[in-house]
């Protein structure tokens, strides 16, 4: 469980890496320079996720690798997908979309899935689990762009109050403020509290040229909002 001064053992982060169905290059091209920035910047993996229905970069897995199963991360909403990650043992990612099968806390759902992934996993609390969360930090954001994260941010709160549609889904809320009030939040989260390995979604199409960084929870927590 991380604690105030006590540094995650890893920080990554996930984009979906968008491209035109009709020009892919470009965005292709974008989506390795995030990368390329993320090493730079010393984040220790970047994710890249598909979301339905769009141009997404997926990541190519070659089957018959040897270790994959140990390399291998699922990405689950539902206690029963992560119980299948588990006893399958895979690594898991908790989702920023889970489903409301008891609670409707999403703090609790994320944290329950969590320990029914290594409840399930035969390396039980040492089985690896990586956080999904969005985070915008705005200690080196102008005016201009906090008024925007903000307004991005309240638009998207509402569907974070109560289960969505039939499949009774829940969204975790974006963390919005200075690095200190996100370290603060996150120390709060019972998800957060069960793991020592986070993956910080971006927001799609951004170029590395608007990312902006931010002293956070572990050295650095860094996003790429417009």
């Amino acid at each position: 469980m991380p604690s105030p001064g006590v540094a995650l053992a890893r920080l990554g982060f996930l984009t979906i890496g968008l491209f035109d169905g009709d020009n892919p290059g470009p965005g292709h091209q974008t989506t390795l320079e995030i990368i390329e920035l993320g090493e730079r910047l010393g984040f220790d993996s970047a994710w890249v996720r598909d979301r339905h229905p769009q141009y997404g970069i997926s990541s190519p897995v070659a089957v018959l690798a040897p270790g994959l199963r140990g390399r291998m991360w699922y990405g689950g909403a539902s206690t029963a997908s992560a119980r299948w990650a588990g006893e399958h043992r895979m690594n898991f990612l908790t989702s920023s979309v889970v489903r409301a099968e008891g609670s409707a806390d999403f703090a609790a759902i994320q944290q329950s899935h969590i320990r029914a992934f290594r409840g399930a996993h035969p390396d039980g609390p040492d089985a690896r689990v990586s956080q999904g969360l969005v985070v915008i930090p705005t200690d080196s954001a102008t005016t201009a762009q906090r008024l925007r994260y903000a307004a991005y941010v309240e638009a998207r709160t509402p569907r974070t109050a109560s289960p969505q549609g039939p499949a009774r889904m829940m969204f975790a809320r974006d963390l919005l403020g200075s690095s200190s009030q996100i370290a603060e939040a996150l120390y709060a989260h019972a998800g957060f509290r069960e793991v020592r390995e986070v993956a910080f979604a971006l927001r799609s199409g951004r170029s590395p040229s608007r990312c902006r960084s931010a002293s956070s929870a572990r050295t650095t927590s860094r996003s790429c909002p417009t």
